[in-house]
């Protein structure tokens, strides 16, 4: 699967309230209601690179109980993708710029 495939695919409550926000950079679309996750899935084949074997990931528990969707802000604010809901405007980073800037939260 090519990493800018969604992996998620919308099959019902297609009529909630658009919300844009950015991935890298890059516009994109949820629907209000969806999480960080759900969010990112429905528009790339992955959430991120796993910061010591940069090999792709898409969330493992999906309730929080893992530390395998954490994602960044622009702003370097470290967020919990499973559990965290979209918001107009937020700015997301899924490729720290190494394993220290992500595992203190950007704030290396």
């Amino acid at each position: 699967m090519s990493p800018s495939q969604p992996l998620l695919h919308r099959v019902a409550e297609k009529d909630r309230a658009p919300v844009r926000f950015t991935i890298d950079g890059q516009p994109a679309m949820a629907l209000e209601g969806d999480t960080v996750l759900t969010a990112i899935l429905t528009q790339r084949a992955q959430l991120r690179r796993n910061e010591f074997s940069h090999e792709p990931r898409a969330g493992f528990c999906w309730m929080g109980a893992c530390q395998d969707c954490w994602v960044l802000t622009d702003s370097g604010e470290r967020l919990r993708a499973c559990s965290t809901f979209i918001t107009p405007g937020l700015a997301l980073r899924t490729e720290p710029v190494d394993a220290m800037d992500f595992a203190s939260g950007g704030q290396a």
